[in-house]
């Protein structure tokens, strides 16, 4: 590990511990982080920075370093999510029905850290702006805010991590490449004139076309494109009607759509509103289609992935893991369509019990990986430029 990086942990470690537990008890959703905006500002102020809120109240932007060297960006997330928490911890959530169940209350802990430890260096090889973004839980995600404020001007690269309860602490998984999936929302809402269950010829079953849809889609999706774009669809809410015998009036269905490919995202949409007419075509219903294109994938450049090489490398020769692409979706995807970056996926599973998952109520993380990601978003500034790498023969 670089001297100055754990020089500084030694010091502060604690410190940036006790931030995490603090967001982690008060977490707000998407687009209402204001007191996580305003932790930010009071903790990078305090380091003699000065931070910029973003002009919709929350999110921070903060630059320092030398202005006549390249800019590397530096992201992190602050909402949390509706769950109810259920881990028992001290610093659980005080806020009814919202927690920190994606770890961005550690995304943030860490990159207030690496703000902290890099505003204490006097010759930095790079220019450095902390990206402290709103929304990333919601499509097509709070990126686009940060992106329009002017996040990405003048920037060279951008890095982010992760946490993921697969990896073991310690640990930091890198992928060239696509690293997510692209992620996009449907809604569904059929109409119907209703009627009797007893005789549905007379009018149109409402319930059986959202059944069609149900099973039809995903289906009919799966042998519309290359399987080995890694598509996925899924429903995730499907409301109608109450009386056992009465066919209702309308019906909504709510889901997502997934693929690891950008050319087969680019022809999703089109492709989902065709196949969803010719389901509903025959049955007697009418519908409207609500498709909200959510994020592209995250690819990893090479040579990004290759900065975070070297400053995992540092922290210890075998904490580099192989990570697989997921399918999950993730707005980082935004800034690398602005410019060249990488995204890593830090371990914080304990080595003991169950690796649990994102997004759960009882999702925790072992605060020992806070450490390695502030050595790794610091050492990728830290350890200057790398050459390209060769290309393999």
């Amino acid at each position: 590990m670089f001297p100055a990086i754990s020089d500084w942990l030694d010091a502060n470690l604690d410190q940036v511990i006790a931030w995490r537990r603090e967001i982690h008890a008060a977490p707000e959703l998407s687009r209402a982080e204001f007191a996580t905006t305003a932790k930010v500002v009071e903790v990078l102020t305090t380091a003699g920075l000065s931070p910029v809120v973003l002009p919709k109240g929350t999110g921070v932007i903060c630059d320092f370093g030398p202005a006549d060297r390249p800019r590397i960006g530096l992201r992190a997330d602050l909402d949390a999510l509706p769950v109810t928490e259920q881990t028992g911890l001290p610093f659980a959530s005080q806020v009814a029905g919202v927690s920190h169940a994606c770890g961005h209350d550690a995304h943030t802990a860490i990159l207030m850290g690496v703000g902290c430890l890099l505003a204490g260096i006097d010759d930095l090889p790079f220019g450095v702006r902390l990206v402290f973004q709103a929304a990333e839980e919601i499509m097509p995600g709070g990126a686009l805010d940060a992106i329009d404020a002017g996040a990405m001007d003048g920037l060279a690269r951008i890095f982010a991590l992760h946490c993921d309860p697969h990896l073991q602490v310690g640990t930091v998984g890198l992928r060239a490449g696509a690293l997510t999936s692209a992620a996009d929302r449907i809604e569904v809402h059929l109409r119907g004139p209703g009627g009797h269950t007893s005789r549905p010829h007379l009018t149109g079953d409402l319930v059986y076309a959202m059944g069609a849809l149900i099973t039809g889609l995903p289906g009919v999706l799966a042998r519309r494109v290359d399987p080995r774009s890694g598509t996925v669809m899924g429903w995730g809410a499907a409301h109608s009607g109450d009386a056992p015998n009465a066919i209702p009036q309308e019906g909504r269905l709510r889901g997502t759509v997934r693929t690891g490919d950008q050319e087969v995202w680019d022809e999703m949409e089109p492709l989902v509103r065709s196949i969803v007419g010719e389901l509903v075509a025959p049955l007697g219903v009418s519908y409207d289609l609500t498709y909200v294109r959510g994020v592209p994938p995250v690819v990893n450049d090479e040579d990004s992935v290759g900065m975070l090489r070297r400053a995992v490398g540092a922290i210890d020769p075998a904490a580099e893991v192989d990570t697989p692409q997921s399918a999950g979706g993730e707005d980082f995807a935004w800034y690398l369509q602005e410019a060249p970056g990488a995204m890593a996926r830090l371990g914080v599973w304990s080595g003991t019990g169950p690796h649990g998952d994102l997004h759960q109520p009882d999702f925790d993380l072992d605060e020992r990986a806070i450490a390695v990601g502030i050595a790794t978003l610091a050492g990728a500034v830290l350890q200057g430029e790398l050459e390209p790498e060769p290309p393999l023969l």
